[in-house]
């Protein structure tokens, strides 16, 4: 009788989870599908606008948007169950993120994601939208503030013939002086120089010098050149 009566009331307890899933409406999932798709996409675009990296990877970009929407699933599914919502936060917490996260600014996208998914899953959609123009706005702003002056990596070889010669070009171009390597054939220097709007005839300059080798522009961020 006593296994009887614990089929029962099992049986209830499903038929209650059954009728709190029922509880959902399909207009809200939908408008929040929508909603967390449009806003990824957006990400999507101010990522691809604002990347500055080596190599642009697609694959990697859209896992935002199907990141935003994933989340916002998560999000409508616990909140109709708070027993399914304690199993979902210990299922996800053992997930891993093991992708090799180059650029530091590649996370905050990630968070931008997740939070944007969140807010659209739980139907708070203004703060989505305006948190997501504040943001996209903000990242914009500063790609472009940082594209007017960027760091380069300035390397010369050349005879002790051309020493007079390149450090008056280089007084024009006010550099820092990163390394000097001083071989019994020719010098190496390596310098930080930053310039504005992609000028480099002064390349062309340094090679005219008799005495240079070589003359080499890298694009430097911080991480990594290109």
């Amino acid at each position: 009788m006593g296994e009887n009566v614990n089929f029962q009331d099992l049986f209830k307890k499903s038929m209650l989870h059954l009728e709190a899933f029922r509880s959902v409406s399909y207009t809200d999932v939908l408008i929040g599908l929508i909603a967390s798709f449009g806003i990824g996409m957006f990400i999507f675009f101010i990522y691809k606008k604002t990347f500055r990296g080596v190599v642009y990877s697609y694959n990697y970009n859209v896992t935002f948007v199907l990141m935003t929407m994933i989340t916002a699933l998560i999000i409508m599914t616990i909140s109709t169950n708070i027993v399914l919502s304690l199993g979902m936060v210990g299922a996800l917490s053992i997930v891993r993120f093991r992708t090799a996260v180059k650029d530091p600014l590649d996370i905050v996208y990630m968070f931008w994601a997740i939070s944007v998914g969140i807010a659209a899953g739980a139907k708070m959609y203004p703060v989505a939208l305006i948190g997501s123009a504040a943001i996209g706005l903000t990242l914009l702003w500063l790609s472009r503030r940082r594209i007017r002056e960027q760091p380069y990596l300035l390397i010369i070889r050349h005879s002790e013939v051309a020493i007079t010669g390149v450090r008056t070009q280089l007084r024009k171009l006010n550099y820092t002086l990163k390394s000097k390597t001083v071989r019994k054939d020719y010098i190496e220097m390596t310098v930080e120089i930053r310039l504005r709007d992609d000028n480099t005839a002064f390349v062309n300059v340094l090679s005219a010098i008799e005495g240079v080798l070589d003359v080499s522009l890298i694009n430097y961020t911080g991480d990594y050149a290109q």
